[in-house]
C-alpha cells in the first residue's frame, strides 16, 4: 500500500474512533447536528484541533465588545481542554473537546444574533422576524462554509458592518478610552503653532502639561478628528471641541447602540438589501459578500424613513405616483387655482383609493376647498419621463406606503446629505438594482401603466439608521438627523 494511502487509512480510523466517542456521549440538541453527519467531528481535523478553535477563543475573550460576558462561555476550562487535546491522540479527549467547542460556539452565535429591546424595528413579514436559532442550525451553517476557520475568524454569521464596527470599537476604546475627561473651553479656536491657551486641550488628550499647541498636540488632534468623523485638519474648532467635551462615555454608548442596530441585519450569506437613512446609502449582499452599493435619497426630518424590514416581492414598471394629501393641498391645488392645467401637468384626479377608481373632471373639483384642507383629494401622476417614481419601483407591501424607486431628480443625489423625500427611498441606479434582483435587465413589456413583475425569489430589505459606522480610519460618526439616538453627553 502506498505511504499516502496508509496515512489516509490511519486518519480515517482516528476520525472513526472520535466519531464513535461523540456518538456515545453527545446528547441534547447537539445530537441533532452530529447525528445526520455520522457523528463526524467538526473542530478536529486530521486528529488535531483545528485553528477555528483558537479563533473561537479570541471571540469569547472579546465578547464584551458585543455587550456579552466572556465568562458565560467558560473560556478558561475551554482553553485548558484545547491545550490538552492539542498534544493528545486520545479519541475520548478529542471528542469531548469537539463537543465543548460546539456547545460554546452555538451559545455565542445565538447570543450575538439576539435582538436588543433598545432598538424598535417594524417587521412586515415572518421571514425577517428575528428568531432564536437551534444549535443544529448554527453548526450546520458553519460546517458548510468554504472555510470553517475563516468563517469563525471573520464572524461570518454577522453582517459585515457589524463585524467591522465591532473590531473598530475595540481599537477605538484602546486609543481614546481612559483619557482625562477635562472640559476644553468652547469659546476658543486653537491652531497649531499657538504658544499658549492649549493647556486644557493637552490634558484632555493625555499629553504632557504645557500651554503650547505643538506638533505632538496637532498630531493627536488630527487623530482624534479622523476617528470621530471630523475633518482632520489639526484645528480645534467648535465641532472638535464639542466632540472632545462629550467625553468617552457618549461615544461608547453611541457605538454600542449602533452595534445593536447592526445586530438585526443578516449575514452576507443571506441575499438581502440594506438601506441606511443616516448616511442615505444602500448596499446589497449575497453569497457571502457585498455585491454593490449606491447613494439614495431618504425621508426628511419631518417625513422620516422608518426602521422596518420586509420582503421585496415584486417590481412595478411604468408606475403611477400617488401624491400625498399634504402635497396636493400645499403645492398642486395652488397651481391649479393660478391657472395651471391638471391634464397638461400629466396628473389625474380620482374618486377614491379603491383598486378601480373613477377619473374626475378637473373642472368639477372645488380646488379652493382642497387648498384649504376642507377636501382630501386623490391625485396621481401618470407614468412618463417626469414621473417622480421614475421607471420602476420595488415593492415590499406595507401600510405606510414605503418602497424603493427610481427618480428623475438626479440633483439631490449629488448632495452630501440626502434626507429630502417623503419617506420612500429614491435610488441612484434603479436599473442596476433591478438587474441584481432579476438576473437580467428589467424592461416594460409595453407602455401600459403599473406592470407588476414578481421577483424570481423574494429578497429581504432592511431599513435601518446607523449614526456610527466603520471607516477606513476607525469609526465614522454621522449626524443624528432624525433625533433617534437619545444619548446624553
Amino acid at each position: 500500500m502506498p505511504a499516502a494511502a496508509q496515512v489516509g487509512t490511519v486518519q480515517d480510523a482516528a476520525r472513526n474512533s472520535i466519531a464513535a466517542e461523540i456518538r456515545s456521549s453527545v446528547g441534547g440538541k447537539l445530537r441533532d447536528f452530529y447525528g445526520p453527519r455520522g457523528y463526524w467531528p467538526l473542530w478536529v481535523e486530521q486528529g488535531k484541533v483545528g485553528p477555528q478553535a483558537g479563533a473561537l477563543l479570541n471571540l469569547i475573550e472579546t465578547a464584551d465588545a458585543d455587550g456579552l460576558k466572556p465568562s458565560d462561555y467558560d473560556p478558561n476550562p475551554l482553553r485548558d481542554l484545547i491545550r490538552q487535546a492539542q498534544g493528545s491522540s486520545d479519541p475520548r479527549l478529542l471528542a469531548r473537546t469537539d463537543l465543548a467547542l460546539s456547545k460554546a460556539f452555538s451559545a455565542l452565535v445565538d447570543d450575538m444574533r439576539k435582538p436588543s429591546k433598545k432598538v424598535k424595528v417594524r417587521y412586515l413579514d415572518p421571514e425577517v422576524q428575528p428568531q432564536s436559532l437551534a444549535p443544529a442550525e448554527i453548526l450546520r451553517s458553519a460546517a458548510v462554509a468554504p472555510s470553517f476557520a475563516e468563517y469563525v475568524r471573520s464572524v461570518g454569521w454577522m453582517n459585515p458592518f457589524y463585524v467591522k464596527l465591532r473590531d473598530a470599537r475595540v481599537a477605538f476604546d484602546k486609543r481614546w478610552g481612559g483619557l482625562p475627561q477635562t472640559q476644553v473651553p468652547a469659546d476658543l479656536k486653537l491652531r497649531p503653532g499657538m504658544k499658549s491657551g492649549a493647556s486644557a486641550l493637552r490634558r484632555r488628550l493625555g499629553l504632557t502639561e504645557g500651554a503650547a499647541y505643538d506638533k505632538a498636540l496637532a498630531a493627536k488632534v488630527k487623530a482624534f478628528q479622523a476617528d470621530h468623523g471630523l475633518k482632520p485638519d489639526g484645528v480645534a474648532g467648535a465641532q472638535t471641541v464639542e466632540a472632545l467635551n462629550r467625553g468617552d462615555g457618549y461615544y461608547a454608548r453611541l457605538i454600542a447602540l449602533n452595534l445593536e442596530r447592526l445586530r438585526l441585519l443578516p449575514s452576507p450569506w443571506v441575499r438581502h438589501v440594506v438601506v441606511d437613512a443616516a448616511s442615505a446609502r444602500l448596499w446589497y449582499f449575497g453569497k457571502g459578500q457585498q455585491d454593490g452599493t449606491m447613494k439614495v435619497v431618504v425621508g426628511a426630518k419631518e417625513s422620516q424613513t422608518p426602521m422596518m424590514a420586509g420582503m421585496i416581492r415584486y417590481a412595478t414598471v411604468n408606475p403611477y405616483w400617488n401624491i400625498p394629501y399634504d402635497l396636493v393641498q400645499r403645492k398642486l391645488a395652488p397651481r391649479i387655482l393660478d391657472g395651471a392645467s391638471l391634464t397638461k401637468l400629466r396628473y389625474e384626479a380620482l374618486s377614491d383609493w379603491s383598486a378601480n377608481p373613477r377619473p374626475l373632471d378637473p373642472g368639477t373639483i372645488d380646488w379652493q376647498a382642497v387648498a384649504d384642507g376642507r377636501t382630501e383629494l386623490r391625485v396621481r401622476q401618470l407614468p412618463g419621463g417626469n414621473n417622480a417614481m421614475g421607471k420602476v419601483k420595488f415593492m415590499f407591501p406595507n401600510d405606510l406606503g414605503i418602497y424603493l424607486h427610481d427618480t428623475p431628480a438626479r440633483d439631490l443625489l449629488a448632495k452630501p446629505a440626502r434626507q429630502f423625500s417623503n419617506g420612500c427611498v429614491r435610488l441612484e441606479d434603479a436599473a442596476r438594482l433591478g438587474r441584481w434582483f432579476f438576473g437580467k435587465p428589467l424592461r416594460a413589456e409595453s407602455g401600459k401603466p403599473e406592470q407588476h413583475v414578481p421577483l424570481p425569489q423574494p429578497v429581504p430589505v432592511y431599513l435601518t439608521y446607523l449614526t456610527a459606522m466603520p471607516s477606513a480610519g476607525g469609526v465614522q460618526f454621522l449626524p443624528d438627523v432624525y433625533g433617534r439616538d437619545g444619548i446624553g453627553d
